[in-house]
């Protein structure tokens, strides 16, 4: 038993003794060992990627570069009146020049989308509602003076045309009800007026409406962060097609909440095509007020929550009031299109041509009822320009 443990010694010692000669000597015949936490830090490099070899790296640089040369930039500036007794000797008398000059100009900013190689660009009407002066910057920095084609304040949309000597080159128009929720989309614009930018998310939520922004409502809701400047600017999916123009945000501290909306390129390029021909937009028109369905009402006139729209008045010597239409008629129908709400009613009529009979489906004290409504023309809003 002695002999085998002398023999176990003996040959411990001699396998440390080579180690150390080894380690010694030639430390790289020995395999590496990982680096401990509290070790060194050691950083890897990426080697020169060979020619040739593609990039393997998610990117939206593609969609982008698309689009960004069909991106503007929109300056606008009008002349306020400071107070309406500015010029009043007897004002200036006892005020003196205390309120400053008569007037003075106001500055805004905001974004637009080339639609043509001659020069039109799609915007919101809120950018250059009211504005004396409009000024485009290109996405290479030339800047040239822009003129309003036409508005429509209720889709808020206005198409201006630059001056241009050369052709430029136009965004490309997604095709309608393309988007999905949960496609990729990039907001480019020029948000705080800091110059071209580029911000992307997702689809959130398609068809919003009842938000209170426009008169006619349909809207992407997308988390892509859109902030003030971004208006007017382009939406595009993954392929830099426009899907959208960006309108509004809803925030309660000004900036980007990851809740942002924009009208889809559908809306748009209808709105565009009729203010590029006539210089305004058309809509169908009865003249009634209406309110949706609540629980209460629906159980009241008979009628399943969800479907209908009350008629809670008639304008007096409108097309509705000619058709016979009444106060507490439920609207079911517009043609053969089914009415769920106040809104859903209101887009159906704006889509019908002035001076065409349309067949309206009414509900009058729980008895089905239909008329022939002759539709008349849309009257413009209040202090609309156009």
């Amino acid at each position: 038993m002695r002999r085998l443990w002398l023999i176990f010694a003996q040959a411990v010692t001699v396998s440390v003794a080579a180690l150390f000669v080894v380690q010694t000597l030639k430390p790289d015949w020995l395999p590496a060992r990982p680096h401990e936490l509290n070790g060194p830090a050691v950083f890897a490099v990426q080697q020169a990627m060979p020619a040739g070899e593609s990039r393997k790296v998610a990117t939206y640089a593609d969609a982008a570069q698309a689009a960004l040369p069909a991106v503007v930039h929109i300056f606008t500036s009008q002349e306020v009146r400071r107070h309406p007794f500015i010029n009043d000797p007897v004002f200036r008398h006892f005020f003196g020049d205390r309120f400053g000059p008569d007037s003075q100009r106001q500055s805004g900013l905001g974004s637009g989308v080339i639609v043509s190689a001659d020069g039109l660009v799609l915007t919101n009407n809120h950018v250059v509602e009211s504005a004396d002066e409009i000024e485009v910057a290109f996405h290479d920095g030339r800047k040239t003076k822009a003129r309003i084609v036409g508005t429509d304040p209720e889709s808020d949309l206005a198409v201006l045309k630059i001056n241009t000597d050369t052709p430029l080159a136009p965004i490309t128009l997604a095709a309608a009800e393309s988007l999905r929720i949960g496609d990729v989309v990039l907001a480019i614009g020029n948000p705080f007026g800091v110059g071209q930018t580029v911000t992307s998310g997702i689809v959130s939520a398609l068809g919003r409406t009842h938000l209170g922004i426009n008169t006619f409502e349909n809207f992407i809701q997308t988390d892509a962060a859109i902030n003030p400047g971004n208006s007017g600017g382009a939406l595009v999916d993954s392929n830099g097609r426009l899907v959208g123009i960006n309108t509004a945000i809803y925030s309660q501290s000004g900036g980007s909440m990851g809740i942002g909306f924009a009208i889809p390129v559908s809306l748009a390029k209808s709105v565009m095509e009729q203010i590029i021909k006539t210089g305004s937009v058309t809509r169908g028109w009865i003249g009634v007020e209406v309110q949706d369905m609540t629980q209460e009402l629906a159980e009241s006139f008979g009628v399943k929550l969800g479907q209908g729209a009350l008629i809670a008045g008639v304008m007096r010597s409108s097309p509705a009031d000619k058709a016979g239409i009444k106060p507490g008629d439920v609207l079911l129908t517009v043609g053969n299109q089914p009415v769920k709400d106040a809104q859903v009613m209101l887009d159906l009529i704006a889509a019908l041509p002035p001076g065409e009979p349309a067949r309206f489906g009414l509900n009058r004290a729980g008895k089905p009822l239909e008329v022939a409504v002759t539709i008349g023309k849309r009257p413009k809003p209040p202090n609309s320009p156009r």
